[in-house]
């Protein structure tokens, strides 16, 4: 009657979570009424789910050709010089001011420092307005020489860019320098742009760069742009460049050896690599044949759903596709708990409530038995 009792309670008895046939049940005809959650049983090389592609999401950033180096646009500073032989328009003014207008040779006038407005537009005097958004330094000369034509004799123009807005980039975050940066060949790469910021801080595997363009934006883990050549593409004027400390985990539940929330140790975990660095299923409490993992996929209409992968531990193939299947960052993995180990707990449990009791009955035979 006794052991009956004690067999009938094993099914009160606290537990390490649902066992492999509790989840599926759960999943598949789900109490509150929920849509039933897809589970996919892991048996071939089909059934692993592709690994996320940096690249695809670098596809998703604009294609823009990269524009000259001299390109002009709003907020940049040109210094205007004009050249002027003989009788010159723009003459210095007071006491001999005549006579130095009237000089022989070539004249230089520097006219005041001029910021291109938001318009795109600066001003020269006696030309008016110009427009020299989107041209290069070459073709604003050549708008000011024109516009000057018939009042100057043969006027000649330099321009330069003191402060080049327009062909830089933004670098925030992670970086030793963070601020602006001029791309001086419009040819740097993303690794450059990290160089030239003075680099980056932190581990590269809990890095992720973030690239924003044109109001669309993505993010890349560092590693993946270090150790893929082509995923380090080219920056673009006007790109803003974010490092973003952002380490990468996974939590572990259920029946393993250690139940935690762990991070990724390099840029790649495999689900293999994952078990193990918790030590496994727990001999006492877990099924090694049931192993889960719940996850967020994105499905054809672009909305998330969620999704169970199982694996039988206790099939030979299942130790090779655990080394294919990649972990992803917030993966949550469980290890089922053995209802047949419920009977062990009890034991456990009565022998925890009876142990003090025979440390005393111990410890009176001996000091009767030294008596």
């Amino acid at each position: 009657m006794a052991l009956a009792a004690a067999l009938a309670g094993c099914a009160t008895l606290p537990t390490s979570g649902p066992t492999g046939n509790d989840i599926r049940a759960s999943a598949l005809e789900p109490d509150t009424g929920a849509a039933p959650i897809r589970i996919v049983e892991v048996v071939t090389a089909a059934d692993i789910p592709p690994t996320a592609s940096a690249a695809a999401s670098l596809d998703a950033l604009p294609d823009i050709p990269p524009p000259p180096t001299d390109m002009i646009g709003p907020g940049d500073v040109l210094e205007i010089s004009i050249y002027e032989a003989g009788v010159t328009l723009f003459a210095p003014s007071g006491p001999g001011s005549a006579q130095a207008a009237a000089a022989p040779g070539v004249q230089r006038q520097a006219l005041p420092p001029s910021r291109v407005n938001d318009s795109g537009e600066i001003t020269i005097p006696y030309a008016g307005t110009l427009r020299v958004m989107g041209r290069t330094v070459a073709e604003a000369e050549e708008m000011i020489r024109l516009s000057l034509r018939g009042l100057s004799q043969n006027p000649q123009v330099r321009v330069s860019l003191s402060e080049a807005l327009t062909n830089t980039v933004i670098v925030s975050g992670e970086v030793a320098r963070p601020g602006r940066l001029v791309l001086q060949t419009n040819r740097e790469t993303l690794s450059d742009v990290i160089a030239l910021a003075g680099g980056y801080r932190g581990t590269t595997r809990d890095l992720v760069l973030r690239i924003m363009r044109r109001g669309d934006s993505v993010d890349i883990p560092l590693n993946d742009v270090i150790e893929d050549p082509g995923l380090d593409v080219r920056a673009y004027p006007g790109d803003r460049l974010m490092l973003i400390n952002s380490p990468r985990t996974f939590s572990v539940l259920g029946a393993p050896g250690q139940v935690s929330r762990v991070p990724f140790a390099t840029s790649a975990v495999s689900l293999a690599e994952a078990v193990a660095s918790v030590g496994g299923v727990n001999p006492v409490t877990g099924d090694p044949a049931a192993i889960f993992l719940f996850r967020y996929v994105t499905d054809d209409a672009g909305a998330e759903v969620p999704v169970v992968y199982h694996l039988n531990m206790m099939e030979t193939q299942s130790y090779f596709l655990a080394q294919r299947f990649a972990m992803r960052d917030k993966d949550v993995l469980y290890f089922g708990n053995a209802r047949a180990n419920q009977p062990s707990k009890l034991v456990q449990l009565i022998s925890q409530l009876f142990s003090p009791i025979l440390t005393v009955t111990s410890a009176v035979s001996v000091v009767q038995n030294s008596n």
